[in-house]
């Protein structure tokens, strides 16, 4: 199988830089929030020592004098999510491993390409030159890795058939095992991949189990793990950016339950109801948080969303005054057949809201409002009270 790697280093720092060209020069530092921790997203390559993950505190005491810079995921996923489309013009196979990581099967396009050299060149010319994506192309996913890690900026190394030379002296340490794992093969003497792929396999897996048959052959650049392309589900995003910082739980459900309404026209109009929905909120410092929310049937009400979201909200507080918030639907499914009710008072009620689901789809917008409270305790009357759609 030949696979080609599409890597793109320091993926988020480059996002920042293409949207704010002043950055271009600076020693940035790009931060993230993990429960109660600010830790390290990415960082300017010139600061050494630096890596993901690490707190923030630790990375400051090293460079006092670097920006710091908290991360927007929304548009990291966003972009690369566009970048992915472009390589899927080149082939249609193509696996979405990390930001700024993607492997492509290159495998039956000779015809179009004849050699690796202009299969390359023409992923470099797709992407934009500032991102300076490295190409590396071999038999299978691993060596394509290393090989597109050894390439220059907006060039290509491709192995063709030389994986076991190319790894020869390439530090253990490249493996993708853990650190524990690593040690021992340091404590062992095993220090290159070489030295590990001239044992046989049986002294590794005597010390790792299974593990060690799959660090042998992955030392010999041999990778048979599947390409696992991008699903072709449909998806469907809406956001919203506050008219002011909220920090009630109250008041967040409003706006998640106009941006609802705006989904479930979309969906009533097909019959479909929601299965999976990741929830995305920002603080004022831009500070991310998300959850996945699935349902075991199909959520075809606006109701039975916003319960769920509202026992989230209340089990997992946001990291400060919420400014913007959004949901990505990804996957959506028919109803299943329910009985209707035999109690008139309840029929109509049904018959009601079918009427209003109605007039909706032939506006295309919410028509039906109801008068719901929103800040009551605010001095500003615009604020107490905001119109919320009647159509679930």
């Amino acid at each position: 199988m030949k696979i080609l790697c599409v890597l793109i280093p320091h993926f988020p720092l480059k996002c920042e830089i293409m949207r704010n060209g002043d950055l271009q020069n600076r020693q940035i530092i790009l931060t993230r929030v993990a429960g109660t921790k600010k830790l390290v997203m990415d960082y300017t390559p010139e600061l050494t020592g630096l890596q993901e993950g690490m707190p923030i505190q630790q990375a400051i005491s090293r460079y006092r004098e670097a920006f710091l810079l908290q991360a927007d995921i929304p548009y990291y996923r966003s972009t690369f999510s566009q970048i992915l489309d472009l390589l899927e013009k080149t082939s249609p196979l193509v696996e979405e491993a990390g930001p700024g990581l993607a492997f492509l099967d290159a495998d039956g396009l000779q015809l179009i390409y004849p050699d690796d050299n202009a299969l390359a060149t023409c992923i470099q010319e797709t992407l934009p030159a500032a991102l300076a994506a490295r190409v590396g192309i071999a038999r299978g996913k691993f060596p394509a890795y290393l090989a597109a890690l050894r390439s220059q900026p907006g060039s290509y190394c491709s192995l063709e058939d030389r994986e076991t030379a190319f790894l020869a002296e390439l530090p253990c340490d490249v493996l993708p095992v853990s650190l524990k794992i690593k040690k021992r093969l340091h404590d062992f003497g095993l220090h290159t991949l070489g030295r590990i792929g001239s044992l046989p396999p049986g002294p590794l897996q005597s010390q790792f189990g299974t593990l060690g048959r799959r660090i042998w052959e992955l030392a010999r650049g041999y990778d048979n793990t599947p390409l696992y392309p991008r699903p072709t589900t449909e998806t469907i995003e809406e956001s919203t950016v506050l008219p002011s910082l909220i920090t009630s739980l109250d008041a967040l459900l409003l706006p998640c339950e106009a941006l609802l309404s705006r989904v479930f026209t979309r969906l009533a109009q097909r019959k479909l109801g929601i299965l999976s929905l990741t929830l995305w909120t920002m603080s004022w410092k831009t500070e991310y948080w998300e959850h996945r929310i699935d349902f075991k049937e199909p959520a075809m009400h606006i109701h039975k969303v916003l319960t769920r979201i509202k026992s989230v909200l209340e089990n997992q507080p946001q990291p400060g005054p919420v400014e913007r918030l959004g949901f990505k639907i990804t996957r959506m499914g028919y109803q299943y057949g329910q009985q209707k009710s035999l109690f008139p008072e309840v029929k109509a009620r049904d018959h009601l809201q079918e009427s209003i689901k109605q007039l909706n789809y032939r506006s295309g917008s919410p028509q039906v409002f109801k008068i719901k409270e929103a800040e009551p305790w605010s001095r500003i009357p615009e604020r107490r009270y905001i119109l919320a759609s009647l159509n679930h």
